[in-house]
């Protein structure tokens, strides 16, 4: 088990401050950030409201019913039938690569797991760099403030919560930490839109967060609303799942070529049963949806795919870093990472959207880590405000829309890389896995249905695998098609 880097000095590490760090959230972000943050010397503890590791990954059948709107209960918003979209090569960390598990009961080899291989990899994490160890599950997080503004400390308050019931104790326990991580994760309270008619209609509404399998709506007419990952894939889970019909409502006043892309176009040609109409006008209580360009229909379920809000009720800092009232943007963060007036005291990782790959909150954990320990300074509070404030601007002249203010691995990729390189101080990614990652995005555009399962790796692409996988080269050639395996 590991405790410290060994990639330092004896005479540099013992110069290195150590500091007490409460990780809030055992998900993808808070896991590697905590071994990060060991590594350097921190005492950490994690702190995760469920009963197991895994954040999102933790597949959960319960579900939020009733009323969309009302508070929610389930933290998970995983549906049964995700599968990544992200090629498992380019998703681990840079010593603990995400490597296909042949032969072994449960697993899943595919290049394009479900969701249960994540979690198995996870899990696999810990065990194999002693994290559970650091975790408390079952520990929500109530309260985060600071302690002292003189010893810019943090005091944390949780209270724990019953595994069967879910009833939190009344009791509060009470800890001060030398900082706070913030990894609660940003797919847990939902988003809905404001459509008039919604009080009023009476049948079925519900989020996708509460979205599990396509079984109760065999013979429904469902409309969705959104045209993202979510509302494509529950489309597909629906339409194969015996839905009467499924019609696609874009969350948007014009159906333009972002939304009518090669993809959805295939999708709609290959689905009879599968429509796709302009934003909904109004909902009547009798059923009728009626959109905007004067058509309707009458549906028997309403799915919102209007994705989730921002948001850290436990946090108290006096306004020094809030959400905005929309729940699009956490701000201001430098390098969405540290709130400049609450730095190094107080930092989030894992708030950037369309980033499921643990190697990037690697990169975060690490510059974190060796932020707190002194080998790393962050630029003074101002210089770190200009930056901020520039980074927004630069994105606003772009025409980049504020509910994407977080959003790097969908906007600009390469981003995710720039990050890397400044921050990780390790290699350079490898460039046959930026070059995998942008032909499987170019064929996610291309067709939605069937990029998992293509044989198209370029040479240099298949030349890396053979490396990453420690075959022959006719071993990786034979399993570098879409799917490493069936299953």
């Amino acid at each position: 088990m590991e405790t410290v880097s060994d990639d330092v000095p004896p005479a540099t590490e013992s110069k290195r401050e150590k500091k007490k760090v409460c990780v809030v959230g055992a998900g993808m972000a808070g896991l590697t950030a905590a071994r990060e943050l060991r590594r350097e010397g921190h005492a950490v503890t994690v702190m995760e409201q469920s009963g197991d590791v895994g954040g999102q990954w933790l597949y959960d059948p319960r579900t939020d019913a009733g009323d969309p709107a009302a508070p929610v209960r389930v933290h998970s918003s995983m549906y049964a039938s995700v599968r990544l979209l992200s090629p498992r090569e380019c998703m681990g960390v840079s010593d603990f690569q995400f490597l296909p598990k042949h032969g072994v009961p449960g697993r899943d080899p595919r290049r394009f797991p479900g969701h249960r291989e994540v979690f198995f990899y996870l899990k696999d994490f810990c065990h194999e760099f002693g994290i559970m160890e650091m975790v408390r599950l079952n520990t929500k997080v109530v309260r985060v403030a600071m302690a002292s503004e003189v010893a810019a400390r943090w005091q944390v308050r949780s209270v724990r919560v019953d595994p069967e019931s879910g009833e939190e104790d009344e009791e509060e326990e009470e800890e001060v930490f030398d900082a706070v991580v913030v990894a609660n994760g940003h797919y847990s309270q939902p988003r809905l839109p404001t459509i008039t008619g919604m009080g009023e209609w009476r049948r079925r509404q519900m989020h996708s967060h509460s979205y599990r399998v396509p079984d109760t709506f065999r013979g429904q007419a469902v409309v969705l609303v959104g045209s993202g990952d979510s509302a494509m894939d529950i489309a597909l889970d629906l339409i194969c799942g015996s839905a009467k019909s499924v019609h696609i409502s874009a969350n948007t006043p014009v159906v333009d070529e972002k939304i009518m892309t090669p993809a959805m176009r295939k999708m709609l040609a290959n689905h009879a049963d599968l429509h796709l109409h302009q934003q909904i006008h109004r909902l009547h209580e009798d059923g009728t949806v009626a959109f905007a360009d004067g058509t309707s229909i009458m549906a028997d379920c309403i799915i919102y795919c209007t994705g989730y809000r921002y948001s850290f009720p436990f946090l108290d800092t006096g306004g020094a870093v809030a959400v905005d009232e929309d729940g699009w943007r956490v701000g201001p963060l430098f390098e969405h990472t540290f709130p400049p007036a609450l730095a190094p005291g107080l930092s989030f990782v894992g708030v950037q959207k369309k980033l499921f790959v643990p190697w990037f909150f690697e990169a975060q954990g690490r510059w974190i880590a060796r932020v707190l320990s002194g080998r790393t300074k962050l630029p003074p509070v101002e210089e770190m405000m200009t930056a901020v404030e520039q980074y927004r601007r630069d994105r606003e002249v772009a025409g980049v829309p504020a509910k994407y203010a977080h959003d790097i691995g969908g906007v600009n990729p390469s981003e995710t890389y720039e990050f890397w390189d400044k921050y990780s101080e390790l290699p350079r990614r490898e460039e046959w896995k930026r070059e995998l990652t942008r032909a499987v995005l170019r064929d996610i555009n291309d067709d939605r249905e069937t990029f998992r399962d293509l044989d198209n790796d370029s040479d240099s692409v298949r030349e890396g695998l053979q490396t990453w996988l420690g075959l022959s080269s006719d071993d990786a050639l034979h399993q570098a098609a879409g799917a490493y395996a069936q299953v």
